[in-house]
């Protein structure tokens, strides 16, 4: 078996002593995760430091507290969640007990990512862990001491049998890919993710995928321009411009154009300062090869600000690209790198139809004073996220999903999201072998009455919360009188010696319902 096989194999057996069902377990391990972010935050900033060039106070701002966050949320709400979750009934089964139960699905896959290889790794790990689930973990190969920090720190804390982390590149990953998983959760570009969901097509295994795409952000004249590109540019500069959720580019008006440009370049300047590269709050591109695919894309554009680039260190300068047009390089696909082309629009309308020619976006910005601008793009636009007048926040409220749609990604997370979409939520009736009477309208032989009274039963819904004991009581009473015009109807179509004796059952059946919700 190669190593792969062997860490999965032990995931499910592990899996299957059933002690990752426990709440108290999951709890447990959920605790064992926040010792970790406590007492080793000085080694996971240093491998982040080597691997992106981020500050220690930059890798907890940006990784690990919104881990932090995330864990807390997980331990404070555990129980809510895994509780089974009441729903609403119609009359037919109203004496039942009806519920969803979350249940863990077994095995998952999660794949990292490399931009914020913390983040993105752990946060669908807690939900993994919250649900009740094994994980097998694999961090991106790319941040290559973040993922040595990761294989070796992680089991010191959590169940090594039930979370196995597996390193490596992509044969390691195409091995993963060809054992059997009950989902995978994977972050990164969309020509990986088909791959991932073609391999999970084989097991008909569910996947998350969060992408990514060009996330649009359109500037409305009607606007503090210096409050708006301040925002912008921390938005788009941040980790230098690799995040998946970065404003890739900027729609406005010609007669700003200007003016965003200058707002922007002070911007870069209070953030850091004039000389970014030695600024210890500006990162650098991940790798070599990721450094020229981003200098490519300057191909035919016009630098409005920055440029500035070092090839053996990794580093672009924040970059301000002006009269970009739709077909220049820079504009074909994800940039994730600090490039920030400016395309000009003559207004909203001209906005929205830009933005839907495209892919459905990760994330969406629009930054004006006016409601009905901001209510327009909302309603005339799609995308994972939408944000008004600020950029990358949405993604630190827990309470909110995060994750794409169409070609920016399937199924979200965070917080609850992401209890849920690593759990099953299982459908559940229970009934008693009672009160069969009630039953006689589904019963054959099927006649026009019977249906008159079964859709009166199904159709109409009761909500226990507000229905009084008094209401009840009436809604019994309809019931039971049901019951014995149904019944006594099918007896009398019996031979007459049976009659007495059926009407009397059916008698006795509408007591026991009325007395059933009296006691």
């Amino acid at each position: 078996m190669s190593r792969e096989q062997q860490a999965v194999a032990r995931a499910r057996k592990a899996f299957e002593t059933g002690r990752s069902k426990s709440v108290e377990h999951r709890i447990r391990q959920l605790k064992n995760l926040q010792r970790l972010f406590t007492e080793k935050q000085s080694v996971i900033a240093a491998a982040v430091k080597k691997d992106l060039n981020k500050s220690e106070v930059g890798t907890q701002l940006y990784e690990t507290l919104s881990l932090e966050g995330e864990l807390n949320t997980a331990i404070n709400h555990l129980k809510e969640w895994a509780a089974p979750r009441s729903v609403e009934k119609n009359l037919m089964t109203i004496s039942d007990t009806v519920y969803i139960k979350p249940e863990p699905l077994g095995v998952v896959l999660i794949i990292g990512a490399w931009n914020y290889p913390w983040a993105v790794t752990i946060q669908p790990l807690i939900g993994a862990i919250a649900a009740g689930n094994a994980a097998v973990i694999k961090p991106s190969e790319v941040c290559v001491h973040t993922a040595k920090v990761m294989e070796d720190l992680l089991p010191l804390y959590i169940d090594k049998e039930l979370y196995p982390v597996v390193t490596g590149g992509v044969p390691e990953t195409q091995e993963l890919l060809r054992q059997r998983f009950d989902h995978i959760f994977y972050t990164g570009n969309s020509v990986v993710g088909k791959l991932i969901m073609e391999a999970a097509a084989k097991n008909l295994t569910p996947v998350t995928l969060e992408l990514g795409g060009k996330s649009p952000c359109y500037i409305d004249k009607n606007c503090d321009l210096t409050i708006a590109c301040r925002r912008v540019a921390w938005g788009k500069y941040t980790n230098c411009g690799q995040t998946c959720v970065a404003p890739d580019y900027i729609l406005c008006e010609p007669s700003i154009q200007d003016r965003v440009i200058e707002e922007v370049k002070k911007a870069i300047k209070e953030f850091y300062t004039d000389n970014p590269k030695t600024c210890p709050d500006y990162g650098r591109i991940i790798n070599q090869r990721h450094f020229k695919r981003i200098m490519n894309m300057l191909e035919g554009s016009t630098v409005a600000a920055g440029g500035d680039n070092e090839e053996s260190d990794c580093y672009i300068a924040p970059t301000v690209l002006r009269d970009v047009k739709p077909e220049a390089k820079v504009m074909q696909e994800e940039i994730f790198g600090p490039l920030l082309p400016i395309l000009s629009v003559s207004g909203l309308d001209e906005a929205i139809k830009f933005i839907n020619k495209g892919e459905k976006p990760l994330a969406l910005y629009c930054f004006s004073s006016d409601n009905k601008v901001i209510n327009r793009m909302t309603d005339e636009t799609s995308s994972g996220g939408f944000l008004a007048n600020d950029c990358l926040v949405h993604v630190s409220v827990g309470a909110l999903p995060f994750g794409g749609v169409g070609n920016s990604g399937m199924g979200c997370y965070h917080g609850k999201y992401g209890f849920d979409q690593l759990s099953h939520l299982r459908s559940c009736l229970i009934k008693k072998l009672n009160m069969e009477g009630v039953n006689s309208m589904r019963y054959p032989p099927h006649t026009p009455k019977k249906l008159g009274w079964a859709r009166f039963f199904i159709l109409n819904s009761v909500d226990l919360g507000w229905v009084g004991r008094m209401a009840l009581l009436a809604v019994m009473a309809v019931v039971a009188a049901v019951v014995l015009q149904v019944r006594c109807s099918i007896a009398l179509q019996q031979p007459l010696k049976n009659k007495e004796k059926a009407c009397s059952a059916s008698t006795s059946s509408a007591l026991i319902i009325v007395q059933h919700y009296l006691l």
